[in-house]
C-alpha cells in the first residue's frame, strides 16, 4: 500500500467519562470538542445530523454502509487495495456527505490484537490524515462476530444465496455501525493525526458542520 503519512497517528479510546485520554504526551481532547455521532444521538435523540460511513477492511474485498438519520444500509463493497481504495473510500464520504469512518478492528474473541489488526490500523491511520484535512473523523470499532452477525441478518430477511453473494461485505460494516450505535460509541477508538494544524481542523469540524436532514427513504 503506498503512504500517505510519514509519522504514525495517534489514538486514543474513551475511558468511560466526557473525556478521552491520549496515548502520546499531545494534549488531550475532550468528546466536546470532538463528539462522535453517536455520542450526539445519545443526547438528543431528534439529531439527524452527521452521517457516518461504515468500513470492513478485508484483504482482498471493503465493505461500506451508510448511516443517515435512523437509517442504516450497506452501500457497496469495493475490490481495490492501497491508496486506490483510500483515495476511493474518501470520494464515496465527500457524495454521502460523511463526516466520520467507523473502521471495523479486528480482533480475537479474547479481545487481542491480530496480524490483521496491525493491516487496519495501517490503513486507518493513513485514511486519517486524509480526512482531517476535511475535518472527519476516523473511529476503529471492535468488529468481532459482525461477519457472522451479516450473514444471520441477510438470511433472516429472506436473501438467497444469490442474491447474497458479494454484498456479505458490505452488510459487515453495517454490522460495524449499528454496533457503534447501539453501544454510544463507548468501545470506539479515535485515530488522530499528530499534526496540530490537523486536530485543530478535526475541532473545527465538528463546530461547524451542518446538520442535513434526509429523506428516510434515501
Amino acid at each position: 500500500m503506498g503512504h500517505l503519512l510519514a509519522s504514525p497517528p495517534v489514538a486514543f479510546r474513551p475511558t468511560g467519562g466526557n473525556s478521552v485520554r491520549l496515548t502520546s504526551t499531545i494534549q488531550a481532547l475532550s468528546e466536546e470538542e470532538i463528539p462522535p455521532n453517536a455520542i450526539r444521538r445519545k443526547r438528543d435523540s431528534t439529531w439527524r445530523g452527521g452521517f457516518s460511513l461504515g468500513v470492513d477492511l478485508g484483504l482482498a474485498r471493503t465493505g461500506l454502509a451508510i448511516s443517515k438519520g435512523f437509517n442504516f444500509r450497506p452501500l457497496t463493497v469495493l475490490e481495490l487495495r492501497g491508496q486506490k481504495l483510500e483515495l476511493r473510500i474518501l470520494d464515496i464520504a465527500l457524495k454521502q456527505e460523511v463526516d466520520e469512518f467507523i473502521i471495523g478492528l479486528p480482533l480475537s474473541s479474547d479481545g487481542r490484537e491480530t496480524p490483521q489488526s496491525n493491516k487496519v490500523r495501517s490503513v486507518a491511520g493513513r485514511l486519517a490524515v486524509r480526512a482531517a484535512e476535511r475535518g472527519w473523523r476516523v473511529y476503529l470499532q471492535e468488529e468481532y462476530g459482525t461477519t457472522i452477525e451479516a450473514m444471520s441478518y441477510m438470511v433472516d430477511r429472506g436473501l438467497g444465496k444469490s442474491a447474497r453473494e458479494g454484498k456479505q461485505d458490505a452488510y459487515a460494516a453495517a454490522m460495524v455501525l449499528e454496533r457503534y450505535f447501539s453501544e454510544s460509541g463507548r468501545r470506539i477508538e479515535l485515530v488522530l493525526p499528530k499534526q496540530l494544524d490537523l486536530q485543530e481542523k478535526l475541532k473545527k469540524g465538528c463546530t461547524e458542520d451542518a446538520d442535513y436532514f434526509t429523506d428516510e427513504s434515501d
